[in-house]
């Protein structure tokens, strides 16, 4: 019977692995989808930048209770799972509590924070239940979360509290086996728990085969929902768990409100005014700005994919707080959806296929790049350090330079620029003319 749970055990553990693997690297690629960006730069202030933002979660904090619970459920998912480890090998190896003979006291040490954390878990994803279903706050019940993505954080807060509730019924059954002298349980011997100690009482009536089945059924639910919602990360915005560290290195380090220039343009520009430094073979760029996703950098694709969809993006937003139809988080959701498209047609065809669908205009409107003043309060105000003001500028300026689409407003600035080199109809000659009258 051992031998056949180890076995089951195995094939379910390999299995989760492999579909997890197949899922992540079509992420990987889809992401590479994306025109290559080269980010090496002031890697010191980059480690740091994963330290404090990802490990320590510092913008989660602005909000000290809301960071407080965010970090505990954060906190006991990392540090709950090094007891996952424990059970992964009880479970190759057809052990007991493998842990518990080497470590002795520091192990129920260990146990007992794990419990106490589970129980922090449970209470804080409980809140977190209330505060979108009951108390319902704006920012999670705005139109771009109809649907699924709605759905999603809500699964994934019962599951985490299931998960919690499974690793404490698991303990208590446990123990209580362990004071009966029961088989196989009393090897371990480490006595009751700090917190599924008060589930006992619920389970004491119960005859040890009855105990036996309640464990190892939490033990198999335990650890199946574990690999379940690790094949379930691809799919969900928790995939942040997971991207938030490599999207904490690579965040842009260029000071808050400087926007990239346009080398292309640049040198146009310098090719037009002294064409003596225009080298023999040049061209002109193939494209400005971006269409589709291919347009766009890695990192603009690795931004949606780590989006968490919290909503302080555009919660933050001046165009959506005036309730103009431009929301951040949804720039970044459709950049992904877009993205997951492009993927599934390039794995259907091999190679890409014109679908006749791009990012722009099929899924992100002109309305709603032109409602953008960027201001910058969407990076600013992201927990993971996501830049939708970078997609949302690449996008208006394919707008204006390939498709010659902006408000009458921006070309009578356009051309003022152009002719009077300042935003003002006046001649460059008369620009001080105003001081002759003071």
């Amino acid at each position: 019977m051992q031998i056949l749970q180890q076995i089951l055990f195995l094939l379910l553990a390999g299995t989760a692995f492999f579909i997890f693997y197949k899922k992540i690297t079509g992420i990987k690629r889809n992401i590479n989808l994306g025109r290559n960006e080269t980010i090496n730069d002031h890697k010191r202030q980059r480690w740091n930048n994963v330290l404090l933002l990802a490990f320590g979660q510092k913008k989660m904090f602005r909000k000290p209770l809301v960071g407080l619970l965010h970090f505990l459920v954060y906190a006991g998912f990392l540090i709950i799972n090094i007891e996952v480890l424990e059970i992964v090998l009880d479970g190759i190896f057809g052990t007991h509590r493998l842990f518990a003979n080497y470590f002795g006291g520091f192990y129920i040490f260990l146990i007992n924070i794990f419990e106490i954390l589970a129980l922090l878990v449970v209470i804080s994803c409980s809140v977190f239940l209330i505060r979108r279903n009951i108390i319902k706050l704006k920012r999670f019940i705005s139109n771009d979360l109809d649907g699924w993505p709605r759905s999603d954080a809500n699964y994934i807060l019962i599951t985490e509290i299931a998960l919690m509730g499974l690793f404490l019924t698991m303990n208590a059954s446990d123990t209580l086996l362990q004071a009966r002298g029961a088989a196989h349980y009393a090897e371990a011997a480490t006595g009751n728990f700090i917190i599924s100690q008060f589930i006992q009482p619920l389970l004491s009536g119960l005859s040890t085969a009855g105990l036996i089945t309640i464990e190892r059924s939490c033990w198999w639910l335990h650890i199946a929902g574990i690999f379940a919602f690790l094949n379930y990360l691809p799919y969900s915005k928790h995939l942040h768990i997971i991207l938030a560290f490599p999207n904490a290195y690579y965040a842009r380090l260029l000071p808050v409100g400087k926007m990239e220039n346009m080398p292309a343009i640049q040198n146009e520009v310098l090719y037009a005014m002294q064409p003596e430094l225009a080298p023999a073979d040049a061209s002109a760029p193939e494209k400005f700005g971006a269409r589709d996703i291919m347009d766009l950098s890695w990192k603009n694709l690795l931004d949606a994919y780590a989006c968490t969809e919290c909503g302080r993006c555009s919660a933050a937003c001046p165009a959506n707080i005036t309730g103009k139809k431009l929301s951040p988080r949804k720039i970044m959701m459709d950049t992904r959806d877009r993205t997951e498209e492009v993927g599934k047609n390039t794995d259907t065809h091999k190679t890409f296929t014109d679908d006749g669908k791009s990012l722009l205009h099929d899924y992100i409107t002109v309305e709603e790049l032109r409602a953008c003043t960027t201001c910058n309060a969407c990076v600013q105000e992201c927990p993971v350090s996501i830049n939708p003001l970078d997609i949302i500028l690449q996008l208006r300026r394919h707008l204006v330079m390939e498709e010659s689409n902006a408000p009458q407003e921006w070309n009578v600035m356009f051309s003022n620029v152009e002719n009077n080199f300042a935003p003002w109809k006046f001649s460059p000659d008369d620009r001080d003319a105003w001081t002759e009258s003071v």
